[in-house]
């Protein structure tokens, strides 16, 4: 099923492909730029040269959701930010737990770019019985024996790993016994997990290795 202009119809999430996944934060993020520098109205084309999209392209990416715009006229900037939001689940928060507090993990909680688009660290964790129960942020460091419960307690819906590559599987193998099925993982490694988890990485490194193939060629 695929919401329609006037339907709350559930979203079949495995028919739309995860580049176009991908994009809709993309597309969130221009019309925010857009509504917030007074601008109504908005073509395809004016999309697509912000996002160096077709606007072919980015028809048939919303397509997967519904119908937007009107021949002729264009996207309503805040109706299509709103129901993009709606559609990725960021008219609401989420609250997410994180281990390892070594250095990422301590700037990953201070970074203030979640919070405001609805997601919030409310618990840390760590292995090194040294840092447990020092504080970081505004939490105190817990045992990781403690994870699937305060999972539980505190409605947590997100992982995010910050452990070194030799420890990431087995943290995620115990994110996944707690029944977290969405993680945000910052180690080196392709976790395995199974098909109903989805992990997400961010890797600087190979970014940067992708991006030496052009300054060489």
């Amino acid at each position: 099923m695929v919401r329609s202009e006037d339907s709350l119809d559930t979203i079949d999430a495995e028919a739309v492909p995860e580049v176009v996944v991908q994009r809709l934060p993309l597309y969130v993020r221009v019309l925010s730029h857009f509504a917030s520098a007074g601008i109504e109205v908005i073509s395809s084309e004016q999309l697509g040269a912000h996002l160096q999209m077709t606007p072919a392209q980015i028809r048939k990416d919303l397509s997967y959701f519904g119908r937007f715009g009107k021949q002729g006229r264009g996207y309503d900037v805040g109706s299509l930010a709103m129901r993009l939001r709606s559609i990725l689940g960021l008219d609401t928060q989420w609250n997410a737990g994180l281990i390892g507090v070594g250095r990422l993990g301590r700037a990953v909680v201070a970074y203030p770019g979640f919070q405001p688009e609805g997601f919030r660290i409310v618990a840390a964790f760590d292995a090194d019985e040294r840092l447990v129960g020092h504080e970081v942020g505004s939490m105190r460091v817990q045992k990781l024996a403690e994870l699937e419960q305060t999972v539980r307690e505190r409605d947590i819906k997100i992982g995010i790993v910050t452990v070194p590559a030799t420890h990431a599987q087995d943290v995620i193998n115990e994110l996944v016994r707690a029944g977290i099925k969405a993680i945000l993982n910052y180690a080196p490694i392709a976790p395995v997990v199974p098909p109903d988890v989805r992990v997400q990485g961010v890797d600087p490194v190979l970014a940067l290795q992708s991006m030496t193939f052009y300054l060489k060629n």
